[in-house]
């Protein structure tokens, strides 16, 4: 399934200095997956600390909302 990325998620990648390849990753293999009000959390342990990534299924794609290191 695509991905893409909100422009707010865009911008809190670079911000936050986390990698697409980092958020990609933890959406697909996540250690931790909430399901809140209709969005996704995945938590993942990366080798620089542990990233949550907030994204929505749509029809054709996952939308990610935004991610920061928690």
């Amino acid at each position: 399934m695509k991905i893409i990325f909100t422009e707010h998620a865009k911008e809190k990648l670079q911000r936050r200095k986390i990698t697409q390849d980092e958020a990609i990753n933890t959406i697909i293999y996540p250690e931790i997956t909430n399901k809140i009000r209709g969005k996704y959390y995945a938590q993942k342990e990366t080798s620089r600390g542990k990233i949550e990534v907030v994204y929505t299924r749509e029809d054709k794609f996952l939308k990610v909302i935004t991610l920061y290191w928690i």
